[in-house]
């Protein structure tokens, strides 16, 4: 009998009716090479699955008893848009076309115009949570590209690119953030890939950052979020205002409750006092083995939520903080046993 499936992918439709049963599910990715480009290494093939795990290569389509006319959302990009997003990242550790904006914020923050966009955004921006705000939590936001993830680097699993301590960082800030993801990169440079690298997080396989039994994502951001904004010195700008998640969710999120990572230091033109500027997580192979700082702010962010407003805090200071809250604490075990 033959097998016709409908496969999705770039905004587009793929019928494909010219295998049989007897044909496997590399056989289709093979017809689906042909169709879009992409080679079948490349694709993942969302919702083919046998007993919760993704149906293997060899395995004959019969056996997957597709119904005629399935649907199949295939994830996956041409070698030719591959080669920008693999290239090897910067030889310097500096993130390219990053700016210090102690000069421009002023300029930015309270422009009407700018705030009418936030106040757009708030009003057309669509959010899908994962899962619901908690009371009383504070929010934490994380950048994705070169913050938690290397996605320039090669590498056979995504493990190889997950910045070191992730999990356990996650984990801990939990206990006291809310957790949001807003990854902009991907989502403007490549649309495909986006798509794919959600895919990746949702994979428990792989990153599994989405369905960690540990800590929950309370949802994500993509660029449809941002706004740009026009500074005297550099133009026009791409700026992640978190003036859209305080106006959708005001009831549980503020400018007193709110923390930012990110790698790049324009980002937080529209909220300077919220945002931490990470150091950029880069040639994964080589630093893997020594890198820290999601283990080191993990301790920060421990710290800070003890307090009830982040907007007496210098974030630019934060190694010098979580070294003297720990001097402290220390001091306070030395005085206790000395009682």
């Amino acid at each position: 009998m033959s097998v016709s499936v409908i496969i999705k992918w770039g905004g587009q439709e793929y019928f494909i009716s010219s295998l049989s049963e007897e044909d496997t599910v590399l056989d289709l990715k093979q017809s689906i090479k042909t169709l879009t480009g992409v080679l079948p290494e490349r694709q993942k093939l969302l919702g083919l699955k046998v007993k919760g795990k993704p149906a293997e290569d060899e395995m004959k389509l019969g056996s997957l008893k597709l119904k005629p006319n399935t649907k199949i959302m295939m994830m996956g990009t041409r070698e030719e848009s591959l080669e920008d997003v693999l290239a090897p990242p910067p030889e310097n550790d500096d993130v390219v076309n990053d700016f210090d904006i102690e000069e421009e914020v002023i300029e930015v923050e309270n422009r009407e115009e700018n705030l009418a966009k936030i106040a757009r955004r708030v009003k057309e921006y669509k959010v899908d949570e994962l899962n619901p705000p908690r009371e009383g939590k504070r929010l934490l936001v994380l950048d994705v590209d070169y913050t938690l993830f290397d996605h320039k680097s090669c590498a056979e699993t995504g493990q190889e690119l997950m910045r070191p301590y992730l999990h356990e960082f996650l984990t801990s800030a939990y206990e006291d953030y809310d957790i949001v993801i807003w990854c902009t990169y991907l989502s403007i440079t490549f649309p495909c890939l986006w798509q794919w690298f959600i895919a990746f997080m949702l994979d428990s396989g792989e990153l599994g950052v989405t369905d960690n039994p540990n800590y929950k994502i309370t949802f994500m951001l993509d660029s449809g979020a941002m706004i740009t904004v026009h500074t005297p010195k550099r133009g026009v700008v791409e700026v992640k205002p978190l003036g859209v998640i305080w106006g959708k969710y005001g009831e549980f999120y503020n400018r007193k409750n709110t923390i930012m990572f990110d790698d790049i230091g324009r980002n937080f033109l529209m909220n300077p006092q919220n945002g931490l500027k990470i150091r950029p997580f880069m040639k994964a192979h080589l630093n893997r083995e020594r890198d820290r700082e999601l283990y080191k702010l993990s301790q920060y962010l421990k710290e800070i939520a003890k307090l009830d407003d982040f907007s007496g805090l210098n974030h630019k200071h934060w190694e010098r903080f979580a070294l003297i809250e720990q001097l402290n604490s220390i001091i306070c075990i030395v005085q206790t046993s000395n009682l």
